[in-house]
């Protein structure tokens, strides 16, 4: 190796090492202290590095910020990339939901950063792999009959209900975070897309839906769903969705 190719090597390195430091510390800020603790000279600070050094690393914070949530993306994917099939892909499909809403729930800041900052034109390669994962889950229920809509489709109500049942529980105080809420949704989303399975006997799913009604209720000066993150007209089928399961369970 010559020297000037050595110099070179080691410049790329220390880069690198810089990146991987900065993009921990920024994690940690985030997890802390929220996003209006992330500035650019707070973790910058906290790396041990230079402002214009995070620039040239990350170009701007966008750039940060792309980076933070790609992190996440992949933090998630890990536990995606190691789940086992069973014999049941419908039932999978309900896994996956679970461990979308265990993994948000355990991570708020950086799951809002990641679901809940969305620019248009601007998607982590891992959020890609993140679809095609959900999508090879529902290609295996319709191999076998059991999906009652497209695949692309079905992936985009499965996405939409999660992301939006999780910012919606984060938008609440911790300690009314409670996860049996939105089950509910998950199995009235999960029922339309894929053959019915009819709720056990003595299931309080109908309760579970009215009280999850209550907790979405708008009032005169606010809107919770809207406030998580829905569209008006998502807020709308939202309760739609809730409304009809509360009927159907009584």
């Amino acid at each position: 190796m010559s020297t000037s190719t050595g110099i070179c090597y080691r410049r790329h390195m220390a880069s690198d090492d810089q990146r991987e430091r900065i993009l921990s510390e920024a994690v940690k800020l985030l997890a802390e202290a929220g996003p209006s603790g992330l500035s650019t000279r707070a973790v910058a600070t906290a790396a041990g590095v230079q402002t214009p050094t995070l620039y040239r690393l990350f170009a701007d914070k966008d750039g940060l910020l792309d980076a933070v949530a790609t992190f996440g993306f992949e933090s998630y994917l890990a536990e995606k990339r190691a789940f086992e099939p069973s014999e049941d892909p419908v039932e999978d499909l309900r896994r996956g939901w679970d461990v979308h809403v265990a993994f948000g729930l355990a991570n708020p800041a950086i799951y809002t950063l990641m679901y809940g900052n969305v620019r248009p034109g601007r998607q982590p390669a891992a959020a890609a792999e993140n679809r095609a994962i959900l999508c090879g889950m529902l290609e295996r229920a319709n191999a076998r009959g059991l999906l009652r809509v497209p695949v692309e489709a079905a992936a985009v109500a499965i996405e939409a209900s999660t992301t939006g049942a999780v910012l919606l529980l984060l938008a609440q105080p911790e300690e009314a975070r409670d996860v049996q809420l939105i089950r509910p949704l998950r199995d009235v989303v999960l029922d339309a897309l894929t053959e019915q399975t009819a709720p056990a006997e003595g299931s309080p799913i109908a309760d579970r839906a009215q009280a999850l009604l209550g907790i979405v209720a708008p009032t005169k000066d606010a809107d919770p769903v809207t406030d998580a993150g829905f569209s008006v007209f998502e807020a709308g089928l939202l309760r739609e969705w809730l409304a009809r399961l509360d009927k159907a369970g009584r």
